[in-house]
């Protein structure tokens, strides 16, 4: 199956309905230029307001069943037949989740993923707004293949991306907001943030596709700037696509029986051993079985 996937990489203000709407725009220009599955970037309608620790921006939080941002996309996905993995700020009851909804080319709602890693560090003080996610990793079978998708801190763990390949994932998607490290300006952290994923890709033999913001966001405790560098790479890590700091769509065409062949040929799942790898199922590298 040949599939052209994109990434959207976009800055954003202060006015949610303004964002959502930018979003639909770009969605609709990679449509138009062929795009099968597109993805947009973390917490894409509103600023990224974990610079600061403030309870106002709890109410940015929505059910995922009144999220303007997911009732807006999944029309578009149904229209446009589309797959789109669409990150949200969730309110769940009393709880508040960093989720992602997948919705099919016919605008089917295929489930819910809840970032598993909350970051918590100057700048990116997640851990005040979000709760664990409590999903596990997860696969969609999708009309366009099946797809794995995990958020933004997820990326730089290899085990989502190994459980989202064992699982039978054919590309590996991972929205994202990512910049400046307000206490060490010094830090650019791009170069690392791009190869740790080309290395899931090259791990698994999956493609993958990342997906950052770009702007600089000013909050009361920290300002962040956003590096962009949104990328698409094949499934040895090699980069067919990136983009700068610029707002910018990235495409490119994979054939899936043809790197389902790839994976198969090269072994890396066949030569496991799952029974010596006990050891990462614990924080300090000893053997979960005595």
């Amino acid at each position: 199956m040949q599939v052209k996937v994109a990434a959207i990489q976009m800055a954003v203000g202060e006015n949610e309905a303004e964002n959502i709407n930018k979003a639909l725009q770009m969605v609709h220009r990679a449509a138009d230029a062929g795009a099968h599955i597109i993805l947009l970037q973390e917490l894409f309608s509103t600023p990224y307001f974990c610079k600061d620790q403030n309870p106002d921006f709890f109410e940015l939080a929505r059910p995922r069943t009144s999220h303007p941002a997911l009732l807006a996309l999944q029309k578009l996905a149904k229209d446009r037949q589309l797959v789109l993995p669409v990150s949200f700020f969730e309110r769940a009851n009393n709880a508040f989740f960093n989720s992602l909804v997948v919705f099919d080319a016919d605008g089917k709602d295929l489930g819910l993923y809840r970032k598993a890693h909350i970051p918590d560090g100057p700048g990116y003080q997640e851990k005040f707004y979000f709760s664990p996610g409590d999903t596990g990793f997860k696969v969609f079978d999708t009309h366009y293949g099946r797809i794995g998708v995990a958020i933004c801190w997820d990326q730089w763990f290899p085990e989502p991306a190994r459980i989202m390949a064992l699982q039978g994932a054919e590309i590996l998607f991972y929205p994202t907001a990512i910049g400046s490290e307000p206490r060490a300006p010094e830090v650019n952290s791009r170069g690392h943030w791009t190869r740790v994923m080309q290395g899931h890709a090259a791990a698994n033999l999956v493609p993958v596709v990342a997906a950052n913001r770009i702007g600089r966001e000013v909050g009361a405790e920290s300002t962040l700037t956003f590096y962009g560098g949104s990328f698409i790479s094949d499934p040895t890590g090699a980069l067919l696509a990136q983009a700068d700091l610029e707002e910018d769509i990235l495409y490119a065409d994979l054939d899936l029986l043809q790197l389902a062949a790839q994976r198969a040929e090269w072994g890396l799942f066949r030569d496991r051993r799952p029974k010596l790898y006990g050891p990462i199922l614990s924080l300090d590298g000893h053997s979960a079985h005595g």
